[in-house]
């Protein structure tokens, strides 16, 4: 009989600290309102965000106002913080002002989509500890400011886990392997590019049509057509560069590069048809050379036109 009740009293002993191992964590009901969204610099890959975030909890030892983890800021600041725990819970609301860092999408610039991503963690207690739950009652931001040049999409809250291959060198824990609750929001803005879309690439297409002009000059005034070709060329690479020097690095053929490397072969087909029209004039075939010069203008601007339609109602489709 005692023999019974000494294994019953270790079964009970092995049994409660499993139970107490999983003991759910605490809910921290989150929510925001976002004020402003402004400086975004796009060659950086930053923006500014100014926010209200508040926070309702029971565990103090969470101290959000010191354990506030905010993993994509560049930098954040707190310029107000205020506590009440009269009833039982604690409400914490704060004024956070985020440098953000993010990765801009620019294969289709100036029509592209972005997303603006914003999570908070607690830097001391992991998801076994705490999860934290949307509060969506109300509006997320404020309807009235506007970002310029952008309009907002979407506007969305989660929470998730995130998982970190790492035990921050806590020799307790058996593997490197620790996960921490995030509550997520993510803002979608499209661009207003259509008058950005002219002041961008205006130089270009004007660099275009005065080499397209060569078709039209007689092929007995060859350096003119050529001093004209050859000037677009170098114009069309420098607006080129202006654009890129707006623009982060990019691995990818963007639509920018698209639009100046079509209008670089272009320029580069019409300094070659002065080049045949002037072997024509030197064969004492002057009516041959007139007849390819405006063959190849009707043909030369069709196809750049159709090019360019082309590539930018993809980028517009997104």
């Amino acid at each position: 009989m005692k023999k019974a009740a000494l294994l019953f009293t270790c079964f009970i002993l092995s049994v409660i600290p499993s139970f107490a191992r999983q003991t759910p964590p605490d809910t921290v009901k989150t929510g925001i309102y976002i004020t402003s969204i402004h400086d975004i610099d796009f060659k950086q890959s930053e923006y500014t965000l100014n926010l209200w975030l508040w926070l309702t909890y029971k565990n103090k030892q969470f101290d959000f106002v010191q354990n506030l983890e905010i993993p994509q800021a560049k930098s954040f600041t707190k310029s107000f913080s205020t506590i009440d725990s009269s009833n039982g819970r604690i409400y914490l609301l704060m004024k956070l002002q985020c440098v953000m860092k993010d990765s801009w999408k620019i294969n289709n610039f100036p029509f592209d989509r972005q997303k603006l991503r914003f999570s908070i963690e607690n830097s001391q207690f992991d998801s076994h500890a705490l999860v934290f739950q949307v509060d969506s009652l109300g509006k997320q931001y404020d309807p009235r400011f506007t970002l310029r040049g952008w309009n907002i999409d979407s506007f969305k809250m989660a929470t998730g886990i995130k998982a970190y291959e790492t035990a921050f060198g806590d020799t307790s824990i058996p593997r490197p392997h620790t996960e921490y609750s995030s509550f997520q929001v993510r803002i979608g803005i499209g661009r207003d590019a259509s008058q950005l879309f002219w002041k961008m690439f205006l130089g270009m297409y004007v660099s275009f049509l005065i080499a397209y002009i060569c078709f039209y000059i007689h092929p007995d005034n060859i350096d003119s057509r050529f001093g004209l070709g050859v000037g677009s060329l170098f114009a069309a690479i420098g607006n080129k560069y202006i654009i890129d020097s707006s623009l982060p690095d990019s691995t990818t053929f963007t639509l920018v590069d698209t639009l100046h490397g079509i209008t670089l072969f272009f320029i580069f087909a019409v300094i070659t048809s002065s080049a045949w029209s002037l072997q024509l004039i030197k064969a004492n075939r002057p009516d041959k050379a007139r007849r390819i010069d405006l063959l190849l203008a009707q043909v030369v601007l069709l196809v750049y036109i159709v090019l360019n339609v082309y590539f930018i109602s993809r980028a517009l489709r997104g």
